[in-house]
């Protein structure tokens, strides 16, 4: 059984849940991870979520989403979930946005409820995507992703259209980013506990 990290408003773990139960009208707040991969064009790996997803099944996002195990640190979570949905193996990641938090409502009421870092990484593999995780990949162009989401026409994820607004404001190279400081992580997230 997959369980997530429960959170108080502070970051600090507040115990863990059943990750097949914790999302549904009133999900309580939980630690998250989203990664963007790059190649060296600057063309990011957006992924369709599986059409068999609880949550925004079909929905095309970021490269990866996930959930840290209880004791996992986001950073290892990241490694373990690119390689899980997408067959990948990258040898490097990024902090980026060390902060980001979000809450968002799909049309059946179901929630997520996350404070969710984001991780940037460089490379240009072929996926081989797991048909129970990702049900497409295709890289696109960075500048034309942020103009759709800026002029509001991007169908994407809503955490994704989000952390697209932040990650510009870091810079129009996805490259040259500056890295986030990790000592902005939440608690839980720099001191992971089974609790």
């Amino acid at each position: 059984m997959e369980r997530v990290v429960l959170l108080d408003e502070g970051g600090r773990a507040a115990g863990t849940a059943d990750k097949a139960t914790v999302h549904h009208e009133d999900t309580p707040l939980h630690l998250a991870f989203s990664c963007y991969l790059f190649n060296e064009r600057g063309e990011l790996m957006l992924t369709q979520r599986a059409l068999s997803k609880r949550t925004w099944p079909g929905v095309w996002t970021n490269t990866c989403c996930g959930h840290p195990a209880p004791g996992e640190t986001p950073h290892d979570a990241v490694l373990r979930r690119l390689g899980e949905e997408l067959g990948l193996r990258i040898e490097h990641i990024e902090l980026v946005l060390p902060r980001f938090r979000y809450r968002a409502v799909m049309g059946n009421g179901v929630v997520e409820n996350e404070m969710c870092p984001v991780f940037r990484a460089v490379a240009e593999p072929v996926p081989a995507p797991n048909p129970a995780e990702v049900e497409d990949t295709r890289w696109v162009p960075w500048t034309g992703l942020v103009e759709q989401v800026r002029d509001g026409g991007a169908d994407i994820s809503p955490w994704a259209a989000l952390q697209i607004t932040e990650l510009a404001e870091l810079g129009p190279d996805p490259l040259a980013w500056p890295t986030g400081d990790a000592a902005e992580l939440p608690t839980a997230a720099r001191e992971p506990t089974t609790a």
